[in-house]
């Protein structure tokens, strides 16, 4: 079966009725127009009639049964009138959010990491949110930290090669969330629930193996560093010498041109000062 939507009768019709029953009874006793045995079933009455009342605020439902048969969900808000044999269930509409715990799970490449998600999600059909599942609430729980645990095995922490175009958990948050809305969808469909967001909340090394991945970061900062300098510094050491060669200012040989290479390679990259020695006389060889 499907979630089938239907209209109740507004209470404000039944209300009057009940009132009349109530009050008109009362006033017949008080006034020994009927025996006051009679006002028994006329109160009984009453009160089945007023068990049929509800109250639907916005964005809430009530599933109804008619001695365990499902009757229909009214979605209607206000004050409104069932028949009072009717069994109602309610099921929030609104919008709820899900921060679920950090749990420890390995990544593509066995690396031990913390994740965890933040989901957004509503109740979309009510009759498989009461029916198909016993609980929805506990089923969204468990559901996400099994397709957490799914997602953390299909891509890795990060990339160590930066000639890798791999997706990753740390850089490409954008697949990485339209992929877990995907599995989310997918599993949590069964108990007709929407998932409008889901995203890595939280994403970090375990604390075992975080120091030596944050000495590797910064091993590739500093290889990444010394890349861009020593691509300077070739670059300028040509220029210099292209120029020395254009304005004749010193003639060089070989083995001068290599020295010279070698002496501007140093101080260029280097991560200390250098210190400058001037020549004030012949180099004897």
């Amino acid at each position: 079966m499907k979630e089938k939507v239907i209209t109740a009768m507004s209470g404000w019709v039944i209300l009057p009725i009940v009132l009349i029953l109530l009050i008109g009874g009362a006033y017949c006793v008080a006034n020994q127009l009927i025996a006051p045995p009679i006002m028994v079933p006329i109160v009984i009455g009453a009160i089945f009639l007023a068990k049929g009342f509800l109250v639907i605020y916005p964005n809430q439902s009530k599933v109804l049964t008619f001695f365990g048969k499902y009757v229909g969900t009214v979605k209607t808000n206000g004050f409104l009138w069932v028949n009072p044999l009717y069994s109602s269930y309610k099921i929030s509409l609104r919008a709820r959010n899900f921060d679920s715990e950090r749990v420890k799970v390995n990544d593509k490449r066995g690396n031990p990491i913390l994740i965890s998600v933040i989901l957004v999600w509503k109740v979309d059909e009510t009759y498989r949110a009461a029916f198909d599942v016993s609980d929805y609430e506990s089923f969204v729980r468990v559901q996400t930290d099994a397709a957490v645990r799914k997602l953390a095995g299909m891509y890795s922490y990060d990339n160590f090669d930066d000639n890798q175009e791999e997706i990753t958990l740390r850089s490409d948050t954008g697949e990485v969330s339209i992929a877990l809305e995907k599995e989310l969808d997918e599993r949590l469909s069964i108990a007709g629930i929407e998932v409008i967001e889901a995203r890595i909340g939280y994403l970090a090394y375990a604390p075992e193996i975080a120091s030596a991945m944050l000495k590797r970061q910064q091993a590739e900062a500093i290889v990444a560093a010394r890349l861009k300098i020593v691509e300077g510094a070739v670059s300028m050491v040509e220029n210099a010498l292209d120029e020395l060669s254009k304005k004749e200012i010193i003639d060089l040989d070989e083995d001068k041109r290599a020295t010279m290479v070698s002496n501007l390679m140093i101080v260029l990259c280097s991560d200390k000062e250098a210190t400058p020695v001037i020549n004030t006389g012949t180099l004897l060889t």
